[in-house]
């Protein structure tokens, strides 16, 4: 079969928050830019993965733009008020528009399959759609597929899960349910929330009666009424590359939702009449690939809130969110509410660039950072924000002709902050 080539200054393979924020960013500063992405919607774990809220933050300008357009789509009293709350469907529309508006080619139901190197420098990535297979050159190739499945490709080096064992923190699909009593119910928000009832201490009730690894209770308002997102299927043993694992996970998580609305509906206050009404299209991965970039960002770095020189994320703030790796809960590295480092920390340029590989950025939470690091920056705010630094820095490299790793933080900043 032939194939159809295409090129580009700019390559953007996957379209979450940082695949999204870097695209746009990428084309808003001049780039001729496409964003490659498998699903029929834009925003990955945001959309598609039904993702209830943005979690952390982040002080880089397209988090709090997203934020400022969406309060513009929302109806009634939410109406230009602005919330972490995401709904999905209008998200979706927003990334579409946004993307439309910077002028980004968007090619969807779009599977990258391989990368095209010449030596140690990636010159494009081959994609398969029903037109057939392209191959799509580019100046710059941005990976923001989450599990780097593109520069894993072009043999840059990594890291799978913790250093110790390779242990990936658990796999989920969100789902949601209607006919919430919002005016008796309860939202646990994280797994150091307990919630007394008659009935016992929700989270122990769960470990005690949800089949495992389920077993905690984590619960989010919508921006609609009676409707509540649940974070509550787990699957273990899940590494997010391989494609058996994801249809385990998939059948594991699925097999769990009735028991869990069952649950809901007997022991949790305001869940009594509560149903199933959507759920995740995407199965939702928190940690596969660690790539191994000129810095690796550290647990430390982040507990010092270190301010690092060629900083391109300013501002991060989140916990070290590191699901049980052998069950459901709180892994004992992980820390929630009871994260005591209130100050935001800065990311390097150095962890988006790849050790050995040329024309390649890294973006989201496949950068190079420790496993610890990695709980806390794979937020979506930051990954935001991550995405936001790779588009400027890959839009300045076309523009003076440079490689992204002559790219100065600098510049980059100029375009961003």
């Amino acid at each position: 079969m032939e194939k159809n080539i295409i090129n580009t200054d700019v390559l953007v393979i996957g379209s979450g928050p940082a695949g999204f924020s870097a695209a746009y960013t990428a084309a808003k500063n001049g780039a001729d830019t496409i964003i490659v992405e498998q699903c029929g919607d834009i925003g990955g774990i945001s959309t598609a993965g039904l993702m209830s809220h943005w979690t952390g933050s982040c002080g880089n300008g397209i988090y709090h733009e997203i934020l400022k357009r969406s309060a513009e789509k929302n109806e009634g009293e939410l109406h230009n008020k602005v919330t972490t709350v995401i709904d999905n469907e209008k998200l979706k529309t927003l990334y579409l528009e946004m993307l439309s508006e910077a002028g980004v080619k968007i090619m969807l139901y779009t599977f990258a399959c391989d990368a095209i190197m010449e030596g140690n420098a990636i010159k494009g990535v081959s994609v398969v759609n029903k037109s057939g297979f392209t191959d799509i050159y580019a100046d710059v190739v941005i990976d923001a597929s989450g599990d780097g499945d593109i520069a894993y490709k072009s043999g840059a080096e990594y890291i799978k899960g913790r250093e110790k064992d390779n242990k990936m923190q658990p796999a989920t699909i969100m789902f949601k349910v209607g006919g919430v009593d919002f005016e008796t119910a309860v939202f646990p928000p994280s797994f150091e929330t307990t919630v007394e009832t008659e009935k016992g201490e929700l989270q122990q009730l769960a470990k005690q009666i949800l089949p495992p690894p389920a077993g905690h209770v984590l619960l989010y308002k919508t921006t609609l009424p009676g409707v509540v997102t649940c974070n509550m299927t787990n699957c273990i043993d899940v590494d997010g590359t391989k494609e058996e694992d994801l249809t385990k996970a998939t059948i594991t998580c699925r097999n769990q939702m009735d028991d869990i609305v069952k649950f809901l509906r007997e022991y949790v206050p305001g869940y009594k009449n509560c149903f199933i009404i959507n759920s995740a299209s995407l199965v939702g991965i928190r940690e596969t690939r660690h790539f191994k970039g000129e810095y690796t960002l550290t647990e430390k770095d982040i507990l010092e809130a270190r301010d690092f020189d060629d900083y391109v994320v300013k501002d991060a703030y989140f916990n070290f969110d590191v699901h049980n790796i052998q069950g459901s809960g709180l892994d004992k590295t992980g820390s929630q509410e009871k994260f005591n480092q209130k100050r935001g920390y800065t990311i390097p340029y150095r962890c988006l660039i790849p050790e050995k590989i040329e024309n390649l950025l890294l973006s989201g939470r496949n950068i190079s950072g420790t496993h610890m690091a990695h709980s806390n920056f794979r937020a979506m705010p930051i990954c935001a924000g991550i995405g936001e630094a790779a588009g400027a820095a890959a839009a300045v490299a076309v523009k003076k002709n440079i490689s992204v790793r002559k790219v100065k933080a600098e510049e980059i900043r100029k375009l961003i902050f």
